[in-house]
């Protein structure tokens, strides 16, 4: 099944983003082939070095965060306190 490819990097940053911990990091399960385009856009560190994380530039937090919102429309991604 082939997927487009600017769609799957949007929904990695998305997840990155969602996932996120101390000010931009997010753990790298995802593809490197996806990682490396996301990485080529200057949104995420090099996923290749020795860290167990990448992290999200300033630009790209944001944007991963734009991407989690505007795709969960309607969908709820994060517990609310009342969860």
């Amino acid at each position: 099944m082939e997927y487009a490819e600017l769609k799957v990097r949007e929904a990695v940053l998305a997840l990155l983003g969602v996932f996120e911990f101390k000010g931009g990091r997010a753990w790298k399960p995802y593809d490197f082939e996806v990682m490396d385009a996301v990485h080529a856009q200057g949104l995420i560190s090099d996923p290749h070095r020795r860290e167990e994380s990448v992290l999200l530039s300033d630009e790209g937090l944001a944007k991963a965060k734009t991407l989690a919102a505007s795709s969960s429309e309607g969908d709820r991604i994060r517990k609310s306190s009342s969860d």
